[in-house]
């Protein structure tokens, strides 16, 4: 009898330990791996900001006007970042407790960082919005990570419009401008895209790293601007060429490599999908590169520095909403027909109509990310994540759906910055005077100039 009973205790106490087991294996905990990889990811996405965007865009504006260009993307980066953590976050991941708000902007539950603790894991995890096969959102990083990673994103958005109305905005009415638009634009849009209850998550719009929410929403906000701010007081007068293109295929490079962060990131694991985001980025931006240099080749007979860099952006911009959903075939195609279409943008369309795009924000930003998107509802293969597929392997709703998403982005982004930039100009004013603008903004915006010449 006793060998009986011997016999059940130990049988009971395998059981529990076995359940115990299997509770602490699916008890949801943080992934050193996937965190490590994550707060580099976020450190190379501030990389593409401070050096990287401001030594590109500086490089391509005179030099009276570098200073003015790295201070914009300077002080963005530590504006924004404020913002960010005060009611950014909230109001672009969080819930809102208004029912009829919540598909479109979040409330403030997590204002400030309020209810949020280190030890807390990410809710979103795989392009920020998957679910747990049990409905629930699990991540493996710490919650504070996916704040700082996506804070990396918000930084950089309002600082690409700078490409658009450089050399001739006043600092304080850029200040004002860049902050509210932040608020009232990239919040809602970065909600509608990537937030667990956003309008255009929830219809199935694919964006795995910014296509829409990064790209269209700066580059639509960079033609509205470049055209209300009106154009250079010289510009057509006399070329107006790059001062440093050193500084631009510098600039250039840095973003290649922070691009990485970007879109290979964006899947917030250290796993395949991060590898294949890396991969197709990589050969996208390289594809559009040579595509654009040979173009130069072609039409000019002679390939150029500031072409090849240009194209290479181009391409990186394209394959952001696409990166976790494309193979290398789709990362080629991309990097091919966005070369295409911006260098006809920025070499025939641009001064047809006559707009001063200073930069080319929206020429390759605007136009790259439309196409971009367009092209992730075309070419997203179920090779690559099994639940999503485009219009090649017949799912011609996903383009519909990405169509619709793009055309969303354009209306609001645009009445939206309109209406935002005719305010601010209204109030404060947005433009330098004439005699401000032909000094140049280094000096007559922060008294200092970037370069000095001894006797």
């Amino acid at each position: 009898m006793r060998k009986y009973i011997i016999s059940f205790i130990a049988l009971i106490g395998l059981l529990g330990s076995t359940v115990s087991a299997q509770t602490i294996a699916n008890t949801p905990k943080v992934d050193t791996g996937d965190t490590a990889w994550m707060i580099v990811a976020t450190a190379f996405v501030l990389l593409m900001s401070i050096p990287g965007l401001a030594l590109f865009y500086g490089g391509l504006v005179r030099r009276k006007n570098v200073l003015s260009v790295f201070m914009q993307v300077f002080f963005l980066v530590g504006v924004i970042s404020v913002e960010w953590v005060v009611i950014g976050y909230s109001n672009s991941f969080g819930s809102n407790s208004i029912d009829f708000l919540k598909p479109f902007v979040g409330g403030f539950h997590w204002a400030f960082l309020n209810n949020i603790n280190i030890s807390d894991l990410s809710p979103y995890f795989i392009s920020h919005s998957q679910l747990a096969a049990d409905g629930t959102q699990t991540g493996t990083i710490p919650h504070v990570v996916f704040i700082m990673f996506q804070c990396m994103f918000a930084v950089i958005t309002p600082a690409l419009i700078i490409g658009a109305f450089a050399e001739r905005i006043n600092f304080k009415g850029f200040v004002v401008f860049s902050i509210l638009w932040s608020i009232l634009i990239y919040n809602p849009i970065a909600h509608w895209v990537w937030a667990s209850d956003g309008w255009l998550l929830k219809l199935g719009a694919l964006d795995f790293a910014g296509g829409t929410v990064v790209h269209i929403n700066a580059g639509i906000a960079a033609i509205v601007t470049a055209i209300m701010l009106g154009k250079r007081r010289d510009y057509k007068e006399h070329a107006l060429p790059p001062h440093n293109i050193t500084y631009v295929v510098m600039g250039a490079g840095l973003l290649w490599v922070g691009w990485f962060g970007f879109n290979a990131g964006s899947g917030l694991a250290a796993d395949g999908l991060a590898g294949n985001a890396l991969m197709v980025t990589h050969i996208a931006a390289a594809a559009a590169a040579i595509t654009w240099a040979l173009l130069d080749w072609i039409i000019d007979h002679r390939p150029t520095v500031v072409g090849i860099s240009t194209g290479a952006v181009g391409g990186l911009v394209a394959i952001t909403p696409a990166a976790g959903f494309v193979g290398i075939g789709g990362a080629l195609i991309i990097g091919v027909i966005v070369s295409l279409v911006c260098f006809c943008m920025v070499a025939y369309v641009k001064p047809k109509l006559g707009y001063d795009d200073s930069l080319d924000a929206f020429g390759v930003h605007g136009i790259g990310g439309i196409l971009g998107a367009i092209l992730t509802g075309v070419l997203a293969s179920p090779l690559i994540q099994s639940a999503y597929s485009g219009a090649v392997y017949g799912n011609f709703h996903q383009l519909w759906i990405q169509l619709l998403a793009v055309g969303t982005t354009i209306l609001y982004s645009g009445i939206g910055t309109f209406l935002l930039f005719k305010l601010i100009d209204k109030l404060i004013g947005v433009r330098v005077d004439d005699k401000h603008e032909a000094i140049g903004l280094d000096e007559t915006q922060h008294g200092e100039t970037a370069y000095t010449i001894f006797d």
